[in-house]
């Protein structure tokens, strides 16, 4: 369930939405990506019960599904939460494939991260962020059915099936990509809406 998934994160992630927005907005870090896949999660949860000696949070979806987490000791504001509260939740994550020029040197790997969490006394909240970047090189092209073997910096191979068949024209035998994987995920803990 992402809800569970999702929330599990608490200690890591919330308040910072600038990470996502620039991530969202941002490029792959050696040029424009030439194809990129990404999607936005939103979700919406209320505190329906919690047990702070016992760090248990039961939170209830918009459908009603109910869950129970367990909320780490690196949260620090969890005393601050109380029933009633609202858990907001974003999850980004984005897929960007550049075709690397020639006699352009990217490095094999590299992953890079951010995180960052409410001030003390303030509703839990943070945001937590990382890109995973890869060059591979194109081991073999089935055109008729859709697919491209990727040879890894340590010598793995992987075929994959291409969205749009279109892009497998892009590209050759021998080619460079570079493949970016991006993720962020921002929650925050909101106050109770008064009742009138």
């Amino acid at each position: 369930m992402l809800l569970k998934r999702v929330v599990a994160g608490l200690g890591i992630a919330g308040v910072v939405l600038a990470v996502t927005a620039s991530l969202m907005a941002a490029e792959t870090k050696s040029g424009p990506a030439t194809v990129r896949r990404e999607r936005v999660v939103t979700l919406t949860a209320t505190v329906e019960a919690i047990d702070v000696a016992k760090r248990l949070v039961t939170l209830k979806g918009s459908k009603g599904n109910e869950v129970t987490v367990t909320v780490g000791e690196h949260v620090k504001n969890l005393p601050q939460v109380q029933v009633g509260d609202q858990v907001r939740v974003k999850y980004y994550e984005a897929l960007a494939f550049r075709l690397v020029p020639p006699g352009e040197t990217t490095p094999s790997a590299s992953a890079t991260g951010a995180a960052a969490t409410a001030q003390p006394g303030q509703k839990p909240a943070g945001v937590g962020a990382r890109e995973v970047s890869v060059t591979v090189t194109v081991e073999a092209i089935d055109r008729k059915g859709h697919t491209v073997t990727f040879k890894g910096p340590e010598g793995n191979s992987v075929t994959v099936k291409a969205q749009d068949p279109k892009n497998l024209e892009k590209v050759k035998v021998g080619d460079q990509v570079e493949i970016t994987y991006t993720e962020a995920l921002a929650i925050a803990v909101e106050k109770a809406k008064q009742k009138s």
